[in-house]
Parts: C-alpha cells; sequence; structure tokens
C-alpha cells in the first residue's frame, strides 16, 4: 500500500481508502448490491483491509449510514488507534445541528473522529454552511476545542468544492469522480488552490456501476494520476477487500474517448464527463440528467428514472426555446445539450409505458 499526505493536516493515509456503506445493516437505494453483515463479520472485513495496510475509514451518522458508525467504532477498539484514521459526516447546515451530531458521533464511535465532514452541500445550503452561524464555522470550533482533529466539506459541486477550497477555517475537502465522471477531478487538477487542502475521492467505482465494463484494476489504476490524498472504495464481503486492498496498483491512463467506446458494447452513452461548466440560466442540472441517464442503462432502471422525472418536462421545454445556449458554449464536449435532454425525455415516457 502506498501513502499519501493529507493537505496540510500532517497525516498520512493510504492511498485507498475503506467506505463504510457497505458495511451496514439495512437498504441504502443508491447501492445495487446489499452486504448487510454483522457487527462481527463487518469488523473483520474492516480488520482484513487494515492488516493489508489500509489506514483510512470513512463514514457517516447512522441516519444515512445505518450503522456503520458503530460497527466501524467497534472496529477501531481492536486495534492501536493510531494507526487509523477517521472521518465522520453529517448532513446538517446550521451550527447548532452539526454540533449535536459530532458529539453523538463521538458517543457511537467511542472515540473522536479525525475529520469530520459537512455532507452533500449544495448550491442551496452552502450560504447557511460558510455562514457566521453555520456548520463549518462550528466544526472549526469543534476543533479548537479538540473534539475533532481537522474540519471538512463534502460535495458533488465544484463551486462548493472551489468555495471551501479558499476558504481557511477548511482542512479536507471530499468530492467525486471515477474514469468516466473525470469533469471535475480534471478541473481541480489545473487549479492551484486545491494543493494545500487533503482530497478524498469517492465514487471510484460509480456505486458499483463501473464494475463490469471495466475491471477493479482498470477502476483503481486509472484514477491514481489525479491529486487525491485518498480514494474511498466501498467495501461490503471479505472478497471484496482482497480485491481492493491486497496488491498495489499501476497507474493506467484511458482517455475519455476510451472510457465511451467501451461502454458503447452495451448502450449509447451520453459523452459527458461532468465538468460541470453547463451552467443553465433556468437553473437545470444537465450534467446530472446525463449522469442519471448513463446510470440507467448501467444498471439503476428504476432508481435513475425517479430522479429524472423530477422538472424533466419543464426542463425539456426549456431547452427547446432557450435562445442563449449558455450551456453548449461551456461544454467542453461539443455536446448538443437539447438533443441529449430530448433523449433522456423519451427514455424516461418509454419506461412509463
Amino acid at each position: 500500500m502506498r501513502y499519501r499526505e493529507l493537505g496540510a493536516t500532517g497525516l498520512k493515509v493510504s492511498e485507498l481508502g475503506f467506505g463504510t456503506i457497505p458495511i451496514l445493516s439495512g437498504h441504502v437505494p443508491v447501492l445495487p448490491q446489499y452486504y448487510s453483515p454483522d457487527e462481527d463479520t463487518a469488523v473483520a472485513i474492516m480488520k482484513k483491509a487494515f492488516d493489508h495496510g489500509c489506514n483510512f475509514y470513512d463514514t457517516a451518522i447512522l441516519e444515512e449510514y445505518g450503522d456503520a458508525e458503530i460497527k466501524l467504532g467497534k472496529f477501531a477498539k481492536t486495534v492501536d488507534r493510531n494507526r487509523i484514521v477517521i472521518s465522520d459526516k453529517a448532513r446538517f447546515y446550521g451550527g447548532g445541528d452539526i454540533y449535536r451530531e459530532v458529539i453523538r458521533s463521538i458517543e457511537h464511535l467511542g472515540t473522536k473522529p479525525d475529520i469530520y465532514f459537512v455532507h452533500q452541500v449544495d448550491e442551496s445550503n452552502e450560504d447557511e454552511v460558510f455562514g457566521s452561524s453555520g456548520a463549518l464555522e462550528a466544526l472549526y470550533d469543534l476543533k479548537r476545542e479538540g473534539k475533532i482533529g481537522f474540519t471538512g466539506i463534502a460535495s458533488h459541486y465544484y463551486s462548493v468544492l472551489y468555495r471551501a477550497a479558499k476558504d481557511p477555517r477548511v482542512d479536507v475537502l471530499q468530492g467525486s469522480g471515477n474514469i468516466l465522471e473525470r469533469g471535475m477531478l480534471d478541473r481541480i487538477r489545473e487549479e492551484e488552490t486545491f494543493r494545500n487542502k487533503g482530497f478524498i475521492l469517492n465514487k471510484v467505482y460509480a456505486a458499483g456501476l463501473l464494475i463490469g465494463p471495466f475491471s477493479v484494476p482498470e477502476l483503481i489504476g486509472g484514477i491514481l494520476e489525479y491529486p487525491f490524498s485518498t480514494a474511498l472504495l466501498g467495501i461490503g464481503t471479505f472478497e471484496q477487500a482482497e480485491e481492493a486492498f491486497a496488491e498495489e496498483y499501476k497507474q493506467v491512463h484511458f482517455s475519455f474517448e476510451e472510457v465511451i467506446e467501451r461502454l458503447k458494447g452495451s448502450f449509447e452513452p451520453i459523452e459527458c464527463d461532468r465538468c460541470e461548466k453547463c451552467v443553465c440560466p433556468f437553473g437545470h442540472e444537465i450534467h446530472t440528467s446525463f449522469r442519471q441517464f448513463n446510470y440507467f442503462h448501467l444498471g439503476k432502471e428504476h432508481w435513475a428514472v425517479g430522479k429524472l422525472k423530477m422538472d424533466l418536462e419543464k426542463t425539456c421545454e426549456h431547452c427547446r426555446t432557450c435562445s442563449e445556449k449558455a450551456c453548449m458554449k461551456e461544454c467542453g464536449r461539443n455536446l448538443y445539450i437539447p438533443g441529449e435532454i430530448e433523449r433522456i425525455l423519451k427514455l424516461v415516457k418509454a419506461y412509463g409505458e
């Protein structure tokens, strides 16, 4: 296992980290498979990863990740606590709420988190999060009180992560990307502002959906060129832990065109890398719709259609009548966006028939 610096925190973390969603007991609709190991089995799976050199473990509060937080706490008691790094997170945006959740997390883990993230920050809540009485300021206070090690912002949006990268109160960022959805990673690599922050990468497997068209060594090797600190892998079985952590992966490079060509073996993907430059004057998240279209064909039909149905008719109407076409002017892939939105609408209508 190789190790990388976690920004300016002074911590060194394993290049590959353990994402704990799959070890929860219950049901998470974004996952293609459910493992629900009991507590002893979950602890043993995390220990297997640890024995292969993994020292970074990421979780979230019970309402988001079920009992994974408690299972991680049980695991932490079986190893030298100084040899692992624990990150936790909660989807609360006000200072009082996040303060309460950190105290709860400490109780569930039985130890203080090394990093605590405000989870799922987006344009609708970022002003509250970054404000004087918001969640980030509370985390900053908790850090000074010694209740957490470092502060973090987790988001799927480049604009939010860029804002966090410029904020001196933020120590670590968490964002998503993989060999298909690489646009945000490319932008982060080019922007010097991100260099002093630790960066945790998630969705390397795209919730498992890219496993099949690509092998695990290809998916991991394909992201090693990017400047992240650790890449989280969702692990739910002994076999997955062995496959993910037992070997040292070599960097491989896939051009975006090569990735698209591989996917064309089973469907005609929308050739979007989710750079998020396609800002719509009507506020529609074009890149998210494109992502759900591709996810539909990669095995998440019902879940993807549920996401796509939201405002799709209105989006399509706006695309037809929009004269600015600002989204197309910024699209690095030169996509004809109104045509792709029409294709998504046809898919959703056909699915409901």
